[in-house]
């Protein structure tokens, strides 16, 4: 993994929008900066200002019960997180997790929560009249879980809009309460 995003992504700026936090676009004014990576040949992007931590795949812990994209938890410094996988989240099969794999720890509200992603591809800055809203084409899409698109230089990238993406099903995201 580049070892300037992650230099980048712990001295962002907090020029940052709120995105996907309960803000919209048009209430951030300047460039806003996005973690993009890598789902197969989609390009998927969350707030700069909701990263934690970027790290390379690593065992995790599977918990019995859970939905198929809550593929486990992982112990972060004494901290368990739950680790979303994306892929599944957006019913595209389970990822085949490997040691090229990352997992982009990110702050929702009060908790961290671990997305599983195939790579991190770079840090995207825009402004925020740029993002177009997401195309709806019925309501069981998994549209729901993204909060805005954006067109790149050569491609286009989906905003994840946090806490859609774990609040759709807050019992089943949660970590274990260990006694």
């Amino acid at each position: 993994m580049n070892q300037t995003v992650n230099a980048t992504v712990a001295s962002a700026s907090s020029n940052a929008g709120n995105w996907g936090m309960g803000e919209s676009y048009g209430n951030t004014t300047g460039a806003v900066q996005f973690v993009s990576f890598a789902i197969g040949n989609d390009q998927y992007g969350v707030d700069i200002m909701a990263v934690r931590e970027i790290k390379a795949y690593s065992n995790i812990t599977h918990l019995p019960k859970q939905p198929d994209y809550v593929r486990g938890v992982l112990n972060l410094r004494g901290a368990v997180i739950p680790i979303v996988d994306l892929r599944c989240r957006f019913d595209q099969g389970l990822t085949e997790a490997s040691p090229l794999h990352v997992i982009v720890i990110v702050q929702v509200g009060n908790r961290q929560v671990g997305l599983l992603a195939d790579r991190v591809l770079d840090i995207v800055s825009f402004e925020p009249s740029q993002v177009q809203p997401v195309p709806q084409i019925e309501d069981s899409s998994p549209a729901h879980f993204l909060s805005g698109v954006v067109t790149t230089e050569d491609s286009m990238m989906a905003l994840i809009d946090l806490p859609a993406l774990v609040s759709a099903t807050p019992a089943e995201i949660e970590a274990p309460q260990l006694a």
